[in-house]
């Protein structure tokens, strides 16, 4: 699936991605400053061109296209589920951050207030600092597979007992980084950086490494593979995550580059 990204404004690109395998289509964000500068700017600003993208793009993809929209307000995000759950017909899925004292309670809220998927996560463009020109540096930089470890120890967390859909976006740079979150709970993979550096077609690619790899552990479909890692294989998840993290640190090799003599780190 293609996330929202800037490729969204390409039809054309779009549809390359589809044609090449992609099962849907995110639309850039239209976020709610957007909508509040439209109601002081003259007509054509803000909802009306993102609408008409939206048609453009139902009209050239052979796919869903999901619209993605990003607000604060009114209360807190519950409220703003449950007020836009309450005024569409189609499902609601919510992109999360991982900033959640508890992200598997934030997200049992989300259900019982009737969203029909949530997606883990987020990625927040903070700006750098230019010590050459003593300015806010806002350059956006692609994701990286180094992202895709907290994506993957959440949906581990979610799959055993969400009974919503569950998708992973952001660090998806293979077909085998897909086979990693689908083990983990994920029914839908996100992708935008890659297709931003390699191509829409690149979407064929990654579909070929996940079949490779499913067929060669005789999978016979994603479906198999799904939750294979979830938490759900142990009494108490706190207990093996914290076995896990010792371990961790512990089977790093007594020598070697990066050692350094006396201590973990």
């Amino acid at each position: 699936m293609v996330a929202a990204s800037p490729l969204s404004h390409d039809a054309e690109a779009m549809g390359a991605a589809v044609e090449a395998g992609a099962g849907a289509v995110v639309v850039y964000s239209l976020f709610e400053e957007d909508l509040v500068a439209e109601q002081s700017a003259p007509r054509g600003a803000g909802l009306d061109p993102y609408l008409r993208q939206l048609e453009t793009l139902r009209r050239r993809v052979a796919a869903p296209v999901v619209a993605s929209l990003n607000g604060t307000t009114p209360g807190g995000w519950v409220d703003v589920v449950a007020a836009v759950v309450g005024a569409v017909g189609v499902p609601v899925t919510v992109k999360i951050s991982p900033f959640y004292s508890s992200v598997p309670a934030f997200v049992r809220r989300l259900e019982e207030v009737g969203a029909r998927g949530v997606t883990v996560f987020n990625r927040f463009y903070q700006p750098d600092i230019s010590l050459e020109t003593l300015q806010v540096d806002r350059r956006v930089v692609p994701s990286t597979a180094a992202e895709l470890p907290l994506r993957l120890h959440a949906l581990a967390l979610l799959a055993p007992f969400a009974r919503l859909s569950l998708g992973c976006t952001g660090g998806v740079q293979t077909g085998l980084d897909a086979a990693k979150a689908i083990l983990c709970g994920a029914h839908v993979v996100q992708v935008a950086s890659a297709l931003l550096e390699r191509g829409p077609g690149y979407v064929g690619v990654m579909r070929e490494e996940l079949a490779g790899w499913l067929d060669r552990k005789k999978m016979a479909s994603v479906a198999a593979a799904r939750g294979k890692l979830g938490f759900g294989f142990t009494a108490d998840a706190h207990a093996w995550e914290r076995l896990n993290y010792t371990r961790t640190l512990r089977e790093w090799p007594a020598t070697g580059e990066g050692r350094q003599a006396g201590g973990e780190a």
